[in-house]
């Protein structure tokens, strides 16, 4: 619900509704004036307690998660062991690929029906989608077993009339019923065999893909096993539908993976790389355990040495074996015409043994992409500035970075993984920021599990602010600052075209919608705490929730608490205005003038987000004073403050937010000058 209603009586009507609510939702509330005081002096909006939902707050009741915004020891998350192999069919484009599984569950639940995702369908016919997506067929399952014994479709008039097991089989979806529910402390073992063609822009619509395959030399492979969901302690199974826009929301588990290619392709994927001396040509694996120790950027594979890089067999095929532990997905690539290079990057000290821990960088890109002889370098600065500013080492051991021009315009994450365009026309510096971008996911969602197909701020919010920063601190702030992701979020803000951070990523009405809610807007306002904090106490909080929720499932509301367990701060009102209204912030100086040797200066709060306003006051004298108009004065309902300063000297210039640590819509009133009267 929005408020933007003027009068009194409908301003106290609706705060009164919120509260009159709590029975069905839980409420964070601040101090607020009383009605007297509302009744006669209320100008504006008061962002109202936000709303905590029935489930979240039933997972704090039953111990899982704490009102501080912690896991508790009574945190739990089902576990799943994957043995996958897959081969692809470079003349068909197809796929190939088989599983065993081991599926835990550590809730407190019997489930008697398990949820297993097949993105990949997002490419069948008929199956719903929200874009424009190339239509390949999708996933062919041909096996599906359950403790070793295969299963049958079954359908929903058979399940309650008969109570079948089987599964059924819905879009993205696939549900398995077993002849007996799986029980809290328990496993079960499943099968698949499947099959599919390799799109050519898969995973997504509007013509630039997450995934597929590209001149004939490469492929980048996501969205490719079946995958067991998310079973949470908040809403249970996380079914909703991947309709090809908002992404991923994915469980941790520990992956043994075998990739078959033939000959002369070079593969990387998710988890340590097991077998390189059998895969590898003896010169390709002299540089490859060179590169693992050099700080310097060595070429692995050079453009004129292709087609005798890996090691050659009978049938002229090579099977690439890799395994990781706590990871959320496996991605990999085949390259054939692709130069590799390869670097370390210092990641902290990992083991906690004194020493610093390094991760490889490896990098492939075609001869098209000159952009990418740099591309090694800043990847090996992005992790070593995002393991350092997080408080988190980059805990894998490789950071992959593959150039898929023809796939992707953009760039695209997976544990490990990344395909980012050739940027051939945007930059060098501009390959860097996507570069920090997508290797900034490492942390969030790969570490920090959110539910992105919900609430893709949590994961593009956070990420769109760390690329911030690592650009700054790769090129300093004079070249890159806060404003550059003020600027995106600027051109919608408080218009029909903007919608709230906290609206379901799938459901907002514009493209420009989803992409300023979940990637401009949550940074700025990243930027807008970091700024009401001061830059020490914003770390501290922003660390704390990082080192709380790694390899776990954080939501909204448990990072909302957090800020506030660690600041001390009751901030309900900044997560209510910013995070859940498309109101604006605007500041303005609409008066200085004086009055018997004292400057009285107006300062008019016009948005309906309340802010704490700096305010730099300059005199002809040269000298400086500052002033700070409290948040409080808006939440009490007030439009206006006046500043009052004893002073013989005219004042010379007015500024609000100096710093620019706020973005404000209209900068243009931030500002008064005498010269301009």
């Amino acid at each position: 619900m929005k408020v933007f209603h003027r009068t009194i009586s409908c301003l106290i009507f609706i705060s009164l509704l919120a509260l009159s609510s709590c029975s069905t939702t839980e409420t964070v509330t601040y101090t607020s004036p009383d009605l007297n005081t509302l009744t006669s002096q209320i100008e504006r909006p008061i962002p109202y307690p936000i709303e905590i939902p029935a489930a979240y707050s039933a997972a704090v009741s039953q111990g899982t998660r704490t009102a501080n915004g912690a896991p508790s020891n009574e945190y739990w998350q089902n576990y799943a062991y994957y043995t996958l192999h897959a081969e692809i069919d470079t003349s068909t484009n197809i796929l190939k690929g088989n599983s065993q599984v081991t599926y835990e569950n550590n809730s407190p639940h019997s489930l008697h029906v398990l949820v297993v995702e097949l993105t990949q369908n997002v490419h069948k016919a008929g199956v719903p989608k929200n874009e424009t997506i190339e239509i390949t067929g999708g996933m062919d399952l041909s096996r599906i077993a359950v403790n070793g014994q295969e299963i049958d479709e079954t359908s929903i008039l058979e399940r309650w009339t008969q109570n079948a097991s089987g599964y059924i089989l819905e879009g993205t979806h696939l549900y398995i019923y077993p002849e007996s529910p799986l029980n809290p402390g328990d496993s079960m073992d499943f099968a698949f065999e499947w099959s599919f063609e390799i799109p050519q822009k898969g995973g997504a619509g509007n013509d630039s893909g997450r995934m597929g395959r590209s001149r004939d030399n490469l492929y980048y492979v996501a969205y490719w096993y079946p995958q067991f969901a998310v079973y949470d302690d908040v809403y249970g199974w996380f079914n909703d539908p991947f309709l090809g826009n908002a992404e991923f929301y994915h469980g941790f588990a520990d992956y043994d993976v075998t990739i078959t290619a033939p000959d002369e392709w070079l593969v990387m994927a998710t988890g340590e790389f097991l077998n390189p001396e059998s895969t590898l040509s003896d010169e390709t694996l002299e540089r490859y355990r060179e590169a693992g120790e050099s700080d310097e950027v060595v070429t692995i594979v050079d453009f004129d040495e292709l087609g005798d890089v890996t090691q050659n067999t009978e049938d002229g095929k090579l099977p690439w074996r890799f395994q990781s532990q706590n990871v959320t997905d496996v991605a990999f690539s085949a390259t054939l015409e692709s130069k590799w290079d390869g670097t370390r990057s210092p990641v902290g000290d990992l083991d906690g043994d004194g020493e610093t821990d390094y991760t490889r960088i490896n990098t492939f890109y075609r001869e098209p992409a000159p952009l990418w002889e740099e591309q090694a370098s800043y990847a090996q600065h992005s992790i070593d500035f995002l393991s350092t500013y997080t408080g988190l080492s980059y805990p894998w051991p490789h950071m992959t970075s593959v150039e898929g021009a023809d796939i992707i315009g953009g760039g695209m994450e997976f544990p490990m993984m990344t395909i980012i365009g050739d940027y051939n026309q945007a930059g060098a510096v501009r390959l860097h920021s996507v570069t920090a971008h997508e290797l900034a996911h490492m942390w969030v969602p790969m570490m920090l599990s959110t539910n992105e197909r919900r609430f893709s701020w949590m994961d593009e919010g956070f990420t769109s602010f760390h690329d911030n920063l690592a650009s700054i601190d790769k090129y300093g702030s004079d070249r890159f600052d806060q404003l550059d992701v003020f600027s995106t979020y600027m051109q919608i803000a408080g218009t029909e075209l903007e919608g709230e951070m906290m609206r379901w990523s799938d459901y907002h009405y514009y493209p420009n919608s989803f992409s300023v809610a979940s990637y401009d807007k949550p940074a700025s306002v990243l930027y807008a705490l970091k700024g009401i904090l001061g830059d020490e106490l914003f770390l501290e909080a922003h660390r704390e929730f990082m080192a709380r929720w790694q390899y776990k499932h954080p939501y909204p509301w448990d990072y909302f608490r957090t800020v506030e367990d660690v600041t001390g701060r009751d901030l309900s009102w900044f997560w209510r205005s910013w995070y859940y209204e498309t109101w604006v912030l605007d500041q303005a100086v609409a008066d200085v003038r004086n009055e018997e040797n004292t400057v009285v200066i107006e300062i008019e709060d016009r948005g309906n987000v309340p802010m704490p306003a700096t305010v730099l006051i300059e005199f002809e004298n040269n000298t400086v004073h500052t002033e700070t108009v409290d948040v409080e004065r808006w939440l009490n309902g007030y439009r206006t403050a006046q500043i009052r300063i004893m002073s013989e000297a005219p004042v010379s210039q007015v500024t609000i937010d100096p710093d620019f640590k706020f973005p404000d819509v209209d900068r243009s009133n931030n500002q008064w000058s005498a010269d301009e009267g």
